[in-house]
């Protein structure tokens, strides 16, 4: 990817407001958003001990601490709470679109059938959606950890349900777990049904992974995949075949994919070609958020804002928004690069009015109350 035109106003050092720079999260799991206050709040309500996030020793034991927060989950009234602030966290970030990992068969039947449970998230996102300007499309994501048959149950689920705000499948967990060719079926299906296909590889585990993915899988995008950085011919079919990235810079340096943000290989893969978008992946579980990805970008990666409005760009475009949607974001990212922001609490648009999650939470989003959700989009 070029670097973009060399003048001032593209030095990472810019004064640009990132809230107000338009950006989807294509790699985002729900209950991993939850916000802290929310666990705090829900542990209490039900008695059971506060799940220690931060630091994990191991990959399990961040899977450990993210299964105990799904365990606090217990009623509907939790599940619409959860999706409400998720997409209000979103808009805080500055994001304009959202794409969720999710797997509704874990609420059930204890919440109802999965259909029930999917109607429920579908509704609160996009309800919530509509009110802050943010369009709102699940990803359906089997697990490695569970046997192929339940990936293709919900496939099944995912294609009922495509068209009617379920956008894309995914499969998530332990990559040495269970090969990706398990899962072909479930993606088979999938795919006919014209869903994104969004697999996590490339993560734990090196250049084989993403081999097998691509080979099994057919992938449109791939949650992290970063590891292709490490074989140039991983890098070439990525950016040949227009294969989006859906990078997790915390992520990646919590669970150990690099020891040192600044060593992470995100700018060798933009100079490679390879598309790229910016998440925040379990943004309660890593302490993140969308916005801080973004400033991390900037800050410690020395991204310029040409890059960063790139990447931004990218993630418009490799998601399932509504054309009419997209083409008015990217309006917006060439708006956000002709003119200089300046700071939220000086006076921008965006007012503040409670934090959360460790990112400013908009009083309004900025973007267009008639934003189309994805239930019309056909």
């Amino acid at each position: 990817m070029p670097h973009g035109p060399s003048t001032s106003r593209d030095f990472a050092s810019s004064d640009r407001c990132l809230v107000s720079l338009p950006k989807a999260d294509l790699h985002l799991h729900l209950e991993g958003a939850m916000r802290p206050g929310t666990l705090a709040e829900l542990a209490g309500t039900y008695t059971k001990p506060m799940p220690q996030v931060g630091s994990y020793r191991s990959f399990d034991g961040f899977q450990h601490c993210y299964r105990a927060v799904v365990k606090l989950i217990r009623t509907r009234g939790d599940i619409r709470r959860l999706v409400r602030e998720v997409v209000e966290d979103a808009a805080a970030s500055g994001a304009v679109w959202v794409e969720p990992h999710f797997n509704p068969t874990t609420y059930a039947p204890a919440l109802g059938s999965a259909e029930d449970v999917l109607d429920l998230v579908l509704d609160a996102g996009t309800a919530a959606g509509r009110t802050l300007g943010v369009g709102f499309g699940l990803i359906l994501s089997a697990s490695r950890n569970r046997d192929p048959r339940d990936a293709t149950v919900l496939a099944r689920l995912a294609a009922d349900y495509a068209g009617r705000g379920v956008v894309a499948f995914g499969l998530t967990g332990d990559e040495a777990a269970t090969p990706p060719e398990a899962f072909s079926e479930a993606f088979a299906i999938a795919r006919d049904a014209g869903l994104i296909i969004a697999p996590h590889a490339g993560e734990l585990m090196g250049g084989p992974s993403i081999r097998s993915t691509l080979d099994a899988l057919s992938p449109d995008r791939i949650a992290h995949g970063v590891r292709a950085a490490e074989h140039p011919a991983l890098m070439e079919h990525l950016a040949n075949e227009r294969i989006t990235l859906d990078v997790c810079l915390t992520s990646n340096r919590i669970l150990g994919v690099v020891k040192h943000i600044e060593e992470h290989p995100l700018l060798h893969l933009l100079e490679s070609g390879v598309p790229c978008s910016l998440g925040s992946d379990d943004p309660l579980l890593l302490k993140t958020s969308m916005l801080t990805e973004y400033q991390i970008a900037r800050t410690k990666l020395s991204m310029t804002d040409w890059q960063l409005a790139a990447m931004a760009r990218t993630s418009i475009q490799s998601s399932r928004a509504p054309p009419e949607f997209i083409a008015h974001a990217l309006i917006g990212i060439e708006d956000w690069m002709k003119r200089d922001f300046p700071d939220p609490a000086e006076g921008h648009p965006h007012r503040a009015r409670e934090e959360t999650n460790g990112v400013l939470l908009n009083e309004h989003s900025g973007w267009p109350s008639s934003t189309p959700s994805p239930s019309g989009m056909g």
